[in-house]
């Protein structure tokens, strides 16, 4: 064999890949400033998915997505996906899902991005230091509703297979598209959608990639777990309407009294979950796991600053990472039916409703903890000998995700993540909930993996939610490397 031939061979085709890289992350610095405009054009629709009143904004913000893609040649298809029901019985559509489809070379491999460009509500007086629904810049960091979480990383995805057809580079990987507009108020109508189109749409579909996370720290991540979501109602029922405290007070057993007293019974002040057979099924942290931990970097005292308390829950890092992604917990919400307006106001509320959550985390079942909290909040009130009325209702009953972080596909990320960050990524769970993970994953078999280009600041759900442009920009640069690094998965095992 003629080994200098071979690695003259290697070396050759390593630096025209190289070129070709260089190209393309020069294509994208310089349509930078398109692309900021660009998402500044998306968080001006203020689609606000839990808002009925601005469904209409949602249905728009479909129609520019599907706009967008068939801008670049892309075959795209906007499906309905049926009604939403009201409390009040009436019925709404719902938001259609886009799809879109760039290649369908056989020889290639087929990725598919899952993203949405609904957002939480956001108003300014809810203390935003600027328009929420008008992108402004300050410091290198795009404020704006929805610009982290999820439109930069959707538009991101876009401007990768862009960069690739603008420069008339083939793409290395066949590439789909499914974008919703429901994520926020938990993806109605697209587990249906999935099932339905799993033989079709998804059944070349070879891997699965998801970008509605971010980062742990300044260090680049590739997330390979998700926790799910039990999120219960309690109500308690008393007297016929809302009663005068003065006159009433001291004479009737107050629904208010009993759902605190019930709440108090969920959680110790250090943070244990007191609903028997919870943590009893969780499945053990083990000796790989908390090596993984102790190497990532994340500093307590900067997570202390960042959401303003002085003490946590937990002192050491492995502790403190373990609780927010690989244990479950329980958190209080709210109190419907309590008078919460400024001011005062000397009421006996008739009817109470506490929100509750439990995030559960293998090997938690969603219809095992129902079952559990239901049962210990019920045997918990008949210890009151309260004559008030409690109903327990599990709304969201969202299983976690967990990947193999083994899997091809994470050698991949890292490669990417390698090629534009030069350095290697933290290997991290995310605390939150995405369920359409586990629902990819149980529908269609395929190999799912997150790739956040998110900050660790950007203030997701909150207030001054924000990107960076240099996250927005090298992001969008790391996605057009790992279409490239995917692409050899299938090569190197042929």
């Amino acid at each position: 064999m003629n080994y200098l031939g071979l690695l003259s061979s290697l070396l050759f085709l390593s630096n025209l890949d190289a070129f070709h890289y260089s190209k393309l992350a020069q294509y994208v610095d310089s349509h930078q400033e398109e692309y900021v405009e660009v998402l500044r054009e998306w968080v001006a629709v203020e689609s606000d998915s839990s808002n009925i009143l601005k469904r209409s904004h949602v249905h728009h913000m479909m129609d520019v997505t599907a706009q967008k893609l068939r801008q670049l040649g892309g075959t795209v298809q906007l499906i309905n996906i049926g009604n939403q029901e009201l409390p009040d019985g009436q019925t709404i559509t719902l938001p259609k899902v886009v799809t879109a489809q760039f290649g369908n070379d056989v020889n290639k491999s087929t990725v598919c991005i899952y993203g949405h460009t609904d957002v939480q509500p956001a108003k300014p007086e809810d203390g935003w230091a600027t328009d929420p629904y008008n992108l402004t810049e300050v410091d290198g960091n795009l404020y704006g509703r929805g610009a982290s979480d999820n439109k930069a990383p959707v538009l991101a995805w876009i401007h990768a297979v862009e960069a690739y057809k603008m420069l008339d580079m083939e793409l290395p990987v066949n590439v789909k598209f499914v974008i919703e507009g429901m994520e926020e108020t938990g993806s109605n109508g697209l587990d249906s959608m999935i099932l339905a189109h799993r033989d079709t749409f998804f059944s070349d579909v070879d891997y699965i990639i998801i970008s509605d996370c971010g980062w742990l720290s300044r260090k680049p991540a590739l997330t390979y777990g998700t926790r799910g979501n039990c999120y219960f109602f309690a109500e308690v029922q008393g007297p016929k309407q809302d009663l005068h405290s003065g006159v009433y007070g001291g004479t009737v057993i107050e629904p208010m009294t009993d759902i605190v007293g019930l709440l108090d019974t969920l959680i110790s002040p250090s943070g244990k979950i007191l609903v028997p057979g919870i943590r009893e099924a969780v499945a053990p942290l083990t000796d790989d796991e908390w090596k993984m931990y102790q190497d990532i970097e994340f500093d307590l005292d900067h997570y202390k600053s960042k959401i303003g308390v002085d003490q946590l829950m937990y002192s050491n890092k492995v502790d403190l990472l373990a609780h927010r992604w690989r244990y479950p917990t329980v958190s209080i919400h709210g109190i419907e039916g309590a008078f919460s307006d400024p001011g005062t106001k000397t009421v006996i509320p008739a009817k109470v409703t506490a929100k509750f959550s439990i995030r559960q985390v293998p090997n938690m079942e969603p219809a095992t903890v129902e079952k559990q909290v239901r049962d210990y909040l019920h045997s918990g009130f008949a210890k009151r000998k309260s004559p008030n009325t409690l109903k327990v209702t599990m709304v969201i009953g969202a299983k976690p995700w967990l990947a193999d972080i083994q899997d091809p596909l994470y050698e991949a990320g890292k490669a990417a993540v390698k090629r534009v960050f030069n350095s290697e990524p933290d290997m991290i769970r995310e605390g939150g909930t995405i369920p359409i993970a586990k629902t990819f994953q149980d529908v269609t078999g395929k190999s799912i993996i997150m790739i956040p280009i998110g900050g660790f600041d950007d203030g997701l759900h909150s207030q001054n939610e924000k990107i960076s442009r240099y996250n927005y920009i090298e992001g969008t640069k790391l996605f057009i490397a790992y279409l490239h690094e995917v692409a050899q998965i299938k090569k190197d095992t042929v």
